[in-house]
This record gives C-alpha cells, sequence and structure tokens, in this order.
C-alpha cells in the first residue's frame, strides 16, 4: 500500500475531526498519529511518512473519534502526576482538573511530614489518585476502594502494572465507598482520604463522549449529584485520625453543598473551597478535628 506523508495525514485528519465536532481536532489529529506511530506527539515531525497499513490503521481510530468515543479509550492510556493508566470501556478517564486535588494531597502530606502515611482513595476507578501518590510517595501504605465490577479489572491492571515498574505495592479493595463500617481496621488511624467520586448531577448537560461512552454509574450521583458525597464524608471523618486530611471534587455547581455537607459532620475544621483553573469550584478540602462525626 502507498505510504502517506504525516503532514497530510494530520491535516485531513484534523478537518474530519473538526467536522464531527469534536472540540480540539488538530490536538486529537496529532496524538492519533503519534499513537499509530508509538512515539511522543513531540516526534512525529520527524517522521515523514505512515505506511499503508498505519494510515488504514489511522483511518479507524479517526472514524471512532467522530463518534465521540473518547481519545484515551483509543489510545488506552490517561497520565496522572507521573504515571500512565491503562483505561478503556468501563472506566471513567481522569481529568487533568483532578490533578488538582492531587497536588493538594502531596502538598499536605509534605507538610505534615508524616512517615510513612496512610492514604486512602475512595471510588479509585483506574487508580488514578492511589497509584500516583504511591509513586509520589513510595513511604506511604496507600489503600484504593472501588465497587464497580468493570473498573475493578482497571485498577487490578494498573496497580500490578506499576508494582512491575518498581512502584510499592497499593492494598486493593473491592468495597462499597458509601457503605458504614467501611475498612474498620483503619478507623481512626488514616492520615489523608482524597476521592474523586461520581458527582454529577442526574439531567446535566456533558460532553457527548461522557453521555455516550463513559459509565453513567461513574459519571452521575443522584438528582443533585451528591447521593455519594453525603455518606463518602462520613466515612472519611470515621476514618481519618484527628489532624488527618479530606479532598474530596465536586461538580462545579455543588461547591457550598459540598462545603454544607462536611460542615454538618461537625467533625472537620480548615474547610476550604479550590477552584480549577477555570476559576470553577473544584474540590474541597478539610482537616479532622478531635470531635467524633454525626
Amino acid at each position: 500500500m502507498t505510504r502517506q506523508p504525516v503532514r497530510s495525514v494530520i491535516s485531513s485528519a484534523a478537518d474530519a475531526l473538526a467536522s464531527a465536532g469534536v472540540p480540539s481536532p488538530r490536538v486529537d489529529a496529532e496524538l492519533l498519529v503519534a499513537h499509530v506511530l508509538q512515539v511522543d506527539r513531540g516526534r512525529i515531525a520527524f517522521i515523514p511518512f505512515l505506511t499503508g497499513e498505519q494510515g488504514s490503521r489511522l483511518q479507524e481510530l479517526v472514524a471512532q473519534r467522530a463518534e465521540r468515543v473518547p481519545l484515551q479509550y483509543l489510545t488506552g492510556t490517561a497520565l496522572m502526576g507521573e504515571v500512565d493508566l491503562a483505561v478503556g470501556p468501563g472506566v471513567f478517564i481522569p481529568r487533568p482538573e483532578t490533578e488538582l486535588l492531587y497536588a493538594w494531597a502531596l502538598g499536605y502530606l509534605e507538610m505534615c511530614g508524616m512517615h510513612p502515611p496512610v492514604v486512602v482513595d475512595l471510588c479509585a476507578g483506574s487508580g488514578a489518585l492511589a497509584l500516583a501518590i504511591a509513586h509520589a510517595r513510595p513511604d506511604a501504605q496507600v489503600h484504593a476502594v472501588e465497587l464497580d465490577k468493570e473498573a475493578l479489572p482497571w485498577l487490578q491492571r494498573n496497580a500490578g502494572a506499576r508494582q512491575q515498574a518498581g512502584d510499592p505495592a497499593v492494598t486493593l479493595h473491592e468495597a462499597d465507598a458509601t457503605a458504614p463500617g467501611l475498612l474498620g481496621e483503619l478507623a481512626g488511624t488514616v492520615d489523608l482520604v482524597i476521592s474523586n467520586p461520581p458527582y454529577v448531577p442526574e439531567g446535566s448537560d456533558v460532553a457527548e463522549e461522557v453521555a455516550r461512552h463513559e459509565p453513567r454509574r461513574a459519571v452521575f450521583a443522584g438528582e443533585d449529584g451528591l447521593d455519594v458525597i453525603r455518606p463518602l464524608v462520613r466515612n472519611a471523618a470515621r476514618l481519618l485520625r484527628p489532624g488527618g486530611g479530606l479532598a474530596i471534587e465536586h461538580d462545579d455547581s455543588n461547591g457550598a453543598g459540598v462545603i454544607g455537607i462536611v460542615e454538618a459532620t461537625k467533625a472537620f475544621r480548615e474547610i476550604e473551597q479550590h477552584f480549577d483553573l477555570a476559576g470553577r469550584p473544584r474540590f474541597v478540602s478539610a482537616i479532622r478535628t478531635i470531635g467524633a462525626a454525626e
């Protein structure tokens, strides 16, 4: 089959994606070409041609992306911190916004100087937060909690891959993050609870990629988007030691709502709202007090 110039292939792919309404057609086209070539995006300028087989594979991927299959499902990877994660149908794709929560978590652990810290990731999904923290803080004892039968294989796969790469093992729990008595053996001993749970209110407008391809159970959480966060915060209060930290991501419509839920436990102080780079409320952090949760 005839070789195809990479520059013209990228332009054609970008035009096709733009016609389909994909938000970042040029970037996505370049990333798909890099994936087909098995190189970093920055290296595609040094490769003049695609083989006929590579061109055919690219056409398949562009057609799927035009159907709004998430780019990460097509490349099979997503990034959190310094960790590459395997993702695909059935598991929620980590978002760049969650990097802010991750950075706060690392800063909190550094500020507290805890060695080795105990960290619990509730609603772990692909393991993005848990595995990124375990990589950055190899002294940490990290626990990842996930219930969903489709997400669990991705979590297990990523945890195994990171351990093979030399990171410390993360303890996996097939459990409901909202269940009373969750991780009873850790009650009052955890230094940090983090979570990126389902939080979008039912009926909200979401991107086509989310609406058509990502698992609803990992995205939506009841009429107000707080059905998971309410019991999850109570579990966090029970798990944390006095002075332990909580960081929980939420929908940008629910900053005040999440703060209210945290305040209602009477178990936290220094409750703060954090904003993403677009100025939208993105996650809430808090510090465990000595008092008991309601």
